[in-house]
């Protein structure tokens, strides 16, 4: 829990420079990069949280892999290295980009189902969903067939469930 809310901290100052230098889309740039190398090299964030490597060296890699990021990325990354947060470089990374959507007005949502939704069903689902939201909703689809049918919709915080298993689940507990 500690390491999110620094994760937090530090992804918000970012966004804040980045707005202020005028560098947002640099910035995330950098950043998509950055997730990418992470999520194609396991090894990277092994690297990241070795206590046997010194900070020096590690910012010297950092500096290395990612010599044609912008100046500010790479001053950042060495602040939260310096800093020793280095851990969670990462989940900074997720929050910086999460925060950037926020930022523009971008709300994600997902929808779960137990199979693929026919346009007609979404597009009724994103209207009812649509009049709860303020900005751009992003859809993002997955199947999860233990569902056995309905679908779970979920907003931030906010999740509604209207799922087979769900409701097989309340009449269990209504029975109990």
């Amino acid at each position: 829990m500690k390491s999110n809310k620094s994760a937090v901290r530090y992804a918000t100052a970012l966004l804040e420079l980045a707005i202020e230098h005028n560098k947002v889309e640099l910035i995330e740039a950098d950043i998509l990069h950055l997730l990418s190398t992470a999520n194609e090299a396991h090894d990277f964030q092994v690297f990241l949280n070795s206590p046997l490597i010194n900070i020096d060296k590690k910012i010297a890699v950092i500096k290395e892999i990612f010599k044609d990021f912008n100046q500010t990325t790479l001053d950042f990354l060495a602040l939260v290295t310096n800093n020793g947060r280095e851990g969670v470089m990462i989940d900074i990374a997720k929050q910086f980009m999460s925060k950037l959507k926020a930022h523009r007005g971008i709300v994600p949502i997902t929808i779960v189902s137990a199979q693929q939704l026919e346009e007609g069903t979404k597009a009724s689902i994103l209207s009812k969903i649509s009049a709860a939201i303020t900005g751009t909703p992003e859809i993002t689809e997955q199947i999860d067939a233990t569902l056995i049918g309905g679908f779970i919709v979920r907003m931030g915080d906010h999740q509604i469930d209207a799922s087979v298993a769900n409701q097989l689940k309340r009449l269990k507990q209504q029975f109990v």
